[in-house]
């Protein structure tokens, strides 16, 4: 078997661009090729042409295409803690989750790609964040249920993944959407009854438990 390449360093005019807006170019690029490709499929070498960036970048700044995938999570973190401060009620998180299908289409399917692509947690470079992550919406879910505000026959587990599934999809459900509702659902007028419409349900499933 070949020894692998040793892994050259930048030249130092491509050092001397600004860091921060190079990382940035990169993560949008590498964004909307794993959004296209899923991480099995996405090349970095695609990536670095999308972003108008030696391809040696991407190991100097994220040590290759698994750490550029690890570092769009921490992005997206970031922006959730945005979108959804704390103290946000339950219905307006979905809401503004399901409105992500207009604002940011390439995370969600990103995150669809991972579901096509798991085979368990070996396969999925994302894991142990995602999970950490989850864990503790799930325990905001039985805060509310101990508060007695959802019923308590739900699985807040379960309930989570639903919820998740329902935000989603405009994304990853556009052939039954149109199919059943008879209009585009990339439009964002829909979109935004759609959201609308997964807030209710929220509601609803509050109202029940009174």
């Amino acid at each position: 078997m070949p020894s692998p390449k040793p892994r050259r360093s930048p030249k130092p005019q491509e050092r001397q661009r600004d860091p921060e807006r190079t990382r940035q170019l990169i993560l949008d690029a590498a964004e909307a090729e794993f959004a296209a490709h899923g991480f099995k499929g996405a090349r970095t070498a695609a990536i670095a042409t999308r972003a108008g960036v030696n391809q040696q970048l991407i190991s100097y700044y994220f040590e290759g295409k698994e750490g550029l995938y690890q570092a769009m999570s921490q992005r997206w973190q970031a922006r959730q803690r945005d979108l959804v401060p704390p103290e946000t009620p339950l219905d307006e998180q979905l809401r503004r989750y399901a409105l992500e299908a207009t604002h940011n289409p390439d995370g969600v399917r990103l995150m669809a790609w991972g579901g096509l692509e798991y085979s368990g947690p070996d396969s999925d470079p994302d894991h142990a964040p995602r999970a950490k992550m989850l864990e503790r919406s799930v325990e905001e879910l039985r805060a509310m249920q101990a508060a007695g505000r959802l019923p308590a026959e739900l699985d807040p587990a379960t309930l989570l993944v639903m919820l998740m599934a329902a935000a989603m999809a405009p994304t990853t459900l556009p052939h039954v959407i149109e199919g059943v509702c008879g209009t585009d659902p990339r439009t964002p007028e829909f979109i935004d009854h759609f959201a609308g419409q997964v807030a209710l349900l929220v509601q609803m499933l509050g109202r029940a438990s009174e």
